[in-house]
């Protein structure tokens, strides 16, 4: 991806220095040393959501993403059945801390993505746009139905 794509790509997700009310319904916002962005977020938190997950999706758009929530750190690992778009997956503790990324994720692939351990978050998005946006380990989510007492960036 080139440069002027990503930086694109950043200014029309609101990667820049704005300020947004704390954790307003269906958005989830990631800030780092890189900037801050907010997506739109469907939340899956029951085992049948997260199974489902983006399974059958011939698109999605740019800002947009799931946000899986587990009730328990576990070990997380992921796959790419029947999914059909490539995507960015980011995998967070409890804290919200991004702890491992993987990116562009293959379509259809059934090959285990492996997350780590102590995942209670993971958050999907188009493939390609966490590096894009210059997302990295260590970037911090912030999403009203993540558990608020433990969380790095709390809601306002």
């Amino acid at each position: 991806m080139s440069a002027l794509w990503g930086a694109s790509v950043a200014a029309s997700l609101g990667a820049a220095t704005s300020v947004w009310a704390g954790c307003a319904p269906g958005a989830l916002e990631v800030r780092g040393n890189w900037g801050q962005a907010r997506f739109t977020v469907e939340v899956a938190d029951t085992d049948e959501e997260r199974a489902r997950g983006l399974m059958h999706r011939e698109s999605m758009p740019m800002s947009a993403g799931m946000l899986f929530i587990y009730e328990r750190p576990e070990r997380a690992s992921f796959w790419m059945r029947n999914t059909l778009i490539p995507l960015d997956i980011l995998f967070a503790d409890h804290t919200g801390v991004v702890r491992h990324i993987h990116p562009e994720a293959v379509p259809l692939d059934e090959t285990p993505i492996p997350g780590g351990d102590g995942i209670k978050y993971v958050l999907e998005i188009n493939g390609g746009l966490a590096e894009a946006m210059g997302i990295s380990v260590g970037s911090e989510l912030r999403h009203g139905e993540m558990q608020q007492e433990s969380a790095k960036w709390r809601c306002e």
